[in-house]
């Protein structure tokens, strides 16, 4: 898919790809933790059946409970205690370059 149209720089074109399933599949991981929504919006941004996306969502959801980001360690007398570790993401600004006084 493109698109073409005329600039005062010449003719100017952009190629439009669709996102792969699993590119959809993380983005709708992203937005919600309710798998049928998930394929849903999957289904939605890759233009397939609901079905297909379905199957694809609930391989994804087994294998990610395989990885769980919960470690146990052993705390003070053997007694366990469970951690979860959760990735958080910084966002950074382009204008908050600081320099040097």
């Amino acid at each position: 898919m493109s698109e073409d149209w005329n600039t005062k720089y010449g003719k100017r074109r952009v190629r439009r790809d669709p996102p792969t399933l699993d590119e959809a599949i993380f983005a709708a991981v992203g937005i919600t933790d309710d798998q049928d929504q998930q394929a849903e919006i999957a289904a939605s941004l890759m233009g397939l059946p609901l079905e297909n996306v379905q199957a694809e969502v609930k391989k994804l959801g087994r294998a990610s409970a395989r990885v769980a980001s919960t470690r146990v360690i052993a705390g003070e007398q053997g007694a366990q205690r469970s951690i979860v570790v959760e990735r958080r993401v910084a966002r950074r600004f382009g204008n908050d370059k600081r320099t040097g006084a």
